[in-house]
C-alpha cells in the first residue's frame, strides 16, 4: 500500500469515528517542509457539509487519528488543515525494503488487462513530428502500467487499408518495372506525392489504381501480395524510427485497419438488428441524441457510406468489439491527438449503445496537444512541410554530440557518440513528457538540451554524479541501516519513499509529467543533501547510511527515467 493510501485510510477511519461517514480525506503531499510531509485537507469540506467549525472538527479527528509508528507529529494549521510529519524510522524502514528489491518496494496492483494504442501511423506516408507525442507518451504509459503489475498489450493500429493503397500499389508496380522503386521507396513522402500526381494527371493510371482498389478489396491474391509488400516496406521505415526513439513497439504489436475489414459487414448487420441504424442520404448512420447541434439535431455517426464503403469510424467500432469480446480488455487507452476528442466521445457512446462496451469498461481517449514552432503555430519546415521524424531525431543526436564535444573534447569519439545518442534522444523525449500532455508546447532545442533545470540532461547528469560518489566509496556496505537525523536527509528520504505514490498517480490519470516533476524534485533534493550532509567525508554508520540514501537515489532516477524510455549513463 502506498503511503498516501495508508494515511488516507487512517484519516477516513478517524472521520468516521467522529460521525463523518464517506468523507473525502483529501490527502496530498505537503507543499513545504514546514507543513509536514502530507496534509489532510478533507476536514474543511466535511465541516462545511455539517455546518460546523472546521478547526473544532479537525481537533476531534486528530484525537481519533491513529498514525502510531507512521507519523512523529500531527498538527492542525489554519482553519482546519491537518499537517502530518512522517516518523523518520518509518521512512527508513520503507527505504530499506526498497533498496533490496528490484522493483524498489513498489507493490503490484490487482492486475487488469490493459491495452495502450499508440503511434498508429498511416502507412501510406512517412512518420513526421506529429507522431512524436503519441509515440513517447504511449510508450511511457506501457512501461509504467507494466511495472506496477498490469497485463499490458501494446497496439499499433496502423492505417494500412483504403483507396489510397490501390494508387500506391499501382505506382510501386510501375516504378519497379522502370527500375526506380527501390530508390523512390526510401522516401515514402516523395513516393506518395509522385503517386498522387500521377493519379491526378494521368487518367489511364487513375483507372489502373481504381482497378487495383477493387481487386484489393475483393481479395485478389496477386494484388494482396503486392499490398503486403508495400505494408512490409512501410513498417520497416516505422521500425527504424521506433528503434532510434527507444520505443517498445515491434511488428508483433501491429493490428491495422485491414485486420477488421472482413468483419465490418457483420458489424453493420449487428447494428441494424439492434435497431441503431438509420439510412440518411444513402448512408447508414447511428444518430446520437447526446451530441446535438445548435438546431437541436442529433449528430450522425456514419458507419457505411452511400456507395457501401466503410470509414475509420466503422473500423474503430470493430476494434472495440474485438477488444472486448475476444481480448477481454478491462481498460484501453487511445493515445491520440486531442483534436480527435469528439470522434472518441461519439465512438464510445455508439459502442455503449450497441453493447460493445460494458458500463465498467475503461476505454479512454488519452488526448495530447501539438508541438508548436516559435511562431505559435504547428512546427513545420521552412518550405511549410511537416518535419520528418527521422530528421528530427538525427538533429537531436548531432546537437547533443556538438554539446558533448564542446564540454569534453578529450573524450574518445565513440564515447561521445554514445553519450550524444542517450542525451539527444532523452532530451527530445523528456521535453515532451515533462509537459502536461493536454497542452501544446513550443519546441526549443536550447531549453531541452540544457544541463540546468527540469531537463533530461540534468537528470542524466544527476544519476552519473550519484554513481561517481558510489565508485569513490570503496568500503561501502550495501547492507547498512539507514538512519535519518538531518533535515536534508529527511527531505530526500521522504521524497524517495513517495515513488510508489507517484507511479500510481501516473497510471491512474495517464499523465507522465507527474513522474518527470518527481524525478526533478529527487535530483534537486539530492543536490541539497550532498551539499548539507558530507557523504564520503563522514564516518562510521553515518557514512554508510548516507551512501545508502545515495544508492537508492541512483536506483530511483534510473528506474524512473527508464519508465519514461530514457537511458542513463554511468559517466558523462
Amino acid at each position: 500500500m502506498t503511503i498516501q493510501q495508508l494515511i488516507n485510510d487512517r484519516v477516513v477511519a478517524a472521520l468516521a469515528a467522529v460521525g463523518v461517514e464517506g468523507a473525502n480525506a483529501a490527502i496530498q503531499t505537503a507543499s513545504k517542509p514546514e507543513f509536514g510531509d502530507y496534509q489532510a485537507n478533507g476536514v474543511m469540506g466535511a465541516a462545511k457539509a455539517l455546518k460546523t467549525n472546521p478547526r473544532a472538527l479537525a481537533e476531534q479527528v486528530v484525537a481519533k487519528l491513529d498514525l502510531a509508528g507512521i507519523a512523529s507529529k500531527i498538527e492542525i494549521a489554519g482553519p482546519g488543515f491537518i499537517n502530518i510529519h512522517l516518523d523518520p524510522a518509518f521512512v527508513a524502514a520503507r527505504l530499506q525494503t526498497a533498496l533490496h528489491d528490484d522493483a524498489l518496494g513498489i507493490a503490484k496492483v490487482a492486475p487488469q488487462k490493459v491495452m495502450v494504442e499508440y503511434s498508429s501511423v498511416n502507412l501510406a506516408k512517412e512518420m513526421h513530428i506529429g507522431h512524436l507525442r503519441g509515440g513517447i507518451i504511449g510508450d511511457a504509459l506501457v512501461r509504467v502500467n507494466s511495472f506496477i503489475g498490469h497485463d499490458v498489450i501494446r497496439q499499433n493500429h496502423v492505417g494500412d487499408w483504403g483507396t489510397q493503397f490501390g494508387m500506391l500499389v499501382a505506382h510501386m508496380v510501375e516504378s519497379r518495372a522502370a527500375g526506380e522503386a527501390d530508390l523512390e521507396l526510401k522516401d515514402l513522402d516523395v513516393f506518395y506525392k509522385h503517386s498522387k500526381k500521377r493519379f491526378d494527371d494521368d487518367p489511364a493510371f487513375a483507372d489502373l489504381a481504381r482497378d487495383y482498389v477493387v481487386r484489393l478489396q475483393s481479395g485478389d491474391a496477386e494484388v494482396l501480395a503486392l499490398w503486403q509488400q508495400f505494408v512490409k516496406l512501410s513498417l520497416a521505415h516505422c521500425n527504424a524510427i521506433y528503434q532510434k526513439l527507444g520505443l517498445l513497439l515491434t511488428d508483433d504489436d501491429v493490428r491495422g485497419e485491414s485486420f477488421y475489414n472482413d468483419d465490418l459487414p457483420v458489424l453493420v448487420e449487428e447494428l441494424r438488428q439492434l435497431g441503431l441504424l438509420t439510412e440518411s442520404q444513402g448512408a447508414q448512420v447511428v444518430f446520437l441524441d447526446e451530441f446535438k447541434n445548435k438546431e437541436g439535431e442529433p449528430a450522425a455517426y456514419i458507419v457505411q457510406k452511400q456507395g457501401g464503403g466503410y470509414l475509420y469510424a466503422t473500423t474503430d467500432l470493430g476494434a472495440i468489439r474485438f477488444r472486448t469480446r475476444e481480448l477481454k480488455l478491462d481498460r484501453c487507452l487511445y493515445v491520440v491527438d486531442s483534436r480527435q476528442s469528439l470522434h472518441f466521445q461519439q465512438l464510445f457512446t455508439t459502442a455503449r449503445k450497441a453493447g460493445f462496451l460494458s458500463a465498467d469498461a475503461q476505454f479512454e481517449h488519452i488526448g495530447h496537444g501539438t508541438i508548436m514552432g516559435p511562431d505559435g503555430k504547428p512546427l513545420k519546415t521552412r518550405s511549410g512541410d511537416s518535419v520528418k521524424l527521422v530528421d528530427l531525431l538525427n538533429e537531436a543526436i548531432e546537437r547533443a554530440y556538438a554539446l558533448v564535444s564542446d564540454k569534453s573534447p578529450e573524450m574518445a569519439e565513440s564515447e561521445r557518440r554514445q553519450i550524444a545518442e542517450a542525451v539527444g534522444i532523452g532530451a527530445l523525449k523528456y521535453a515532451d513528457l515533462s509537459k502536461s500532455r493536454n497542452t501544446d508546447y513550443i519546441f526549443d532545442w536550447d531549453a531541452m538540451l540544457s544541463f540546468e533545470g527540469n531537463t533530461a540532461p540534468y537528470l542524466q547528469y544527476a544519476y552519473t554524479r550519484v554513481q561517481s560518489v558510489l565508485r569513490k566509496a570503496e568500503d561501502y556496505n550495501p547492507a547498512a541501516a539507514i538512519v535519518i537525523s538531518e533535515a536534508a536527509e529527511k527531505q530526500l528520504a521522504v521524497a524517495l519513499s513517495q515513488f510508489e505514490d507517484v507511479l500510481f498517480t501516473v497510471a491512474d490519470g495517464s499523465q507522465p509529467h507527474h513522474l518527470c516533476s518527481y524525478l526533478y524534485s529527487v535530483a534537486t533534493l539530492f543536490s541539497r543533501f550532498y551539499e548539507a550532509c558530507p557523504i564520503l567525508k563522514s564516518e562510521g554508520e553515518v557514512r554508510h547510511s548516507r551512501l545508502q540514501l545515495a544508492a537508492l537515489t541512483g536506483k530511483t532516477l534510473k528506474t524512473g527515467l527508464g519508465l519514461l524510455g530514457i537511458a542513463v549513463l554511468e559517466a558523462m
